[in-house]
């Protein structure tokens, strides 16, 4: 089997790479949820040229100065995630449903005349949640003689375990993590101890595997608190900006286990390896945008946003165990790591710096019943930087750069005023996938786990509704996400794709006064 991992730029991380980041690291925190108030969500977000909605001020800053009243608006609702996976005729279904809080902000209008050229100095603030990380997987099938253990294998041997006393001197180490840190890749090192992974015929060599299992748990999510201030020009231009700060907690348990067979085809027990990881950190960054009616006696108003990197200072903590019952040796095997491994081992700090953002936005009202509004956003994935702490390259950059894609964005939105008091929403988004076809995961120094999703394009549908009195208003929303992706347990160039479908449904409901 010609593995993935014998590619030029696998060969080249391997070389380089002290640390685990990578493309994948980094798409986790690109991009955003569609989330917010009910009436941003039921017009799919698409309110850059609009305005006039809190949520507004976290794609164009300018909609905020919109507002000739002041506004306060809490939101909340459900979640429920669903994947179904499959893989080689075997199909499994996870789904989890979650309370949450989305949303809460308010503008604080500030008139300054009638005559005067600027009419409004507006100000504002809005938490919300701009990516909801909560998600269940799982996937298992007959593997065909495919087995992770030939990824560890072929890696010891790229990290130089080219004979069998080097092998040996690791197994004979007191605590071969601690001493060959930094030498030899640390799940590789794991493999080793525990027989996954083996010394035959002059080459490290892993098994046949029968069939797999894997699950994994994710948790957490991307809080954003914006501060706005946005003017009002001759009720004709709208400039605003708005300073974004993100704060980031991840969580995520895998589990990966394989029944093995041996050379003749029977059964050889298997193993299970356990992956803990989290995720930290807080980020900042700057949205400058404006509005303008092109015609004085038009309602049709043009939106242009920009938004600058997000630069994230982040710490990352892991854990892996991996056990093992293989009957071609005399007792079951068992290794922690963070019994061999103190905290300053299993965590590292580093920086992320998200690509520039460019949003351009369309919007209109036919008779003062219908409101109309359209955006497209754009953004590189693939200049995004992984950087440590003192400003230097990541080793795995190069994967940033040659598996991350410039992403494009589409908005439509739509409301209609059914009467004085009572209104009707709809909106889709389209949002085109971050990874490259051949996007992979190479099986870094501190990696611990060889999983990687290959995400395609998303599709959203919102629909919603709301209720406007003299200061009381009420929106309710419903936001349905599905996108497919391709995963797979481990790297091998051969190994067929497990294919996801993934799926989000979601009810948003706002409270909101303006007075």
């Amino acid at each position: 089997m010609i593995k993935k991992g014998m590619m030029a730029v696998c060969g080249l991380v391997c070389a380089m790479a002290v640390n685990a980041q990578n493309a994948y690291d980094a798409e986790r925190l690109l991009g955003n949820d569609l989330n917010g108030t009910a009436r941003y969500v039921g017009m799919g977000g698409a309110m850059g040229a609009l305005g006039g909605d809190i949520s507004v001020m976290s794609s164009n800053p300018a909609g905020i100065g919109i507002f000739r009243s002041n506004d306060f608006s809490a939101s909340f609702g459900f979640n429920n995630t669903t994947t179904e996976s499959a893989f080689n005729g075997t199909s499994m279904k996870e789904d989890k449903t979650r309370a949450s809080f989305d949303q809460i902000g308010f503008v604080y209008t500030h008139k300054i005349g009638n005559t005067t050229s600027l009419r409004y100095v507006n100000f504002g603030f809005n938490y919300h949640k701009s990516k909801n990380f909560n998600r269940l997987f799982g996937m298992g099938g007959q593997l065909d003689g495919f087995s992770q253990s030939w990824q560890l294998a072929q890696e010891m041997d790229n990290w130089g375990v080219n004979s069998s006393a080097v092998f040996d001197n690791i197994l004979d180490a007191q605590n071969p993590y601690r001493e060959y840190w930094n030498k030899y890749p640390v799940l590789g090192v794991l493999g080793a101890t525990t027989g996954v992974i083996d010394y035959f015929d002059g080459a490290v060599m892993g098994w046949d595997g029968y069939s797999n299992n894997f699950y994994s748990q994710e948790k957490g999510g991307i809080n954003q608190y914006d501060f706005n201030v946005a003017f009002n020009i001759e009720d004709r231009v709208y400039i605003g900006a708005t300073l974004g700060i993100y704060d980031v907690q991840y969580d995520r348990y895998s589990s990966y286990t394989e029944e093995l067979n041996d050379d003749y085809g029977e059964e050889n027990g298997g193993y299970t390896l356990e992956n803990y990881y989290g995720l930290e950190g807080t980020g900042v960054d700057l949205k400058l945008g404006v509005i303008f009616r092109p015609i004085e006696d038009s309602p049709f108003r043009l939106g242009l946003a920009i938004h600058t990197p997000t630069w994230y200072e982040l710490t990352e903590s892991y854990n892996a165990s991996l056990s093992s019952d293989i009957l071609a040796y005399e007792s079951p095997y068992s290794q922690t790591l963070s019994d061999n491994l103190d905290y300053n081992y299993l965590s590292y700090d580093y920086r992320m710096i998200t690509p520039w953002k460019f949003n351009v936005s369309a919007g209109t009202t036919l008779g003062g019943l219908v409101a109309l509004g359209a955006e497209y956003e754009y953004a590189d994935y693939g200049s995004s930087k992984l950087e440590d702490i003192d400003g230097y390259e990541l080793g795995d950059q190069p994967s940033v750069e040659a598996f991350l894609k410039g992403v494009h964005t589409f908005r439509i939105g739509m409301e209609a005023r059914l009467a004085p008091q009572f209104s009707v929403r709809a909106g889709y988004n389209y949002t085109s996938a971050a990874f490259s076809d051949d996007a992979y995961s190479a099986l870094a120094a501190y990696r611990t786990s060889t999983d990687f999703n290959n995400t395609k394009d998303k599709n959203t549908l919102t629909f919603g509704m709301g209720y406007r009195g003299n200061v009381v208003y009420a929106d309710l929303a419903y936001k349905y996400d599905a996108y497919k992706s391709d995963f797979y347990a481990f790297d091998d160039i051969d190994l067929p794709a497990t294919k996801v479908d993934n799926n989000r449904h979601q009810v948003v409901f706002t409270l909101g006064a303006r007075f």
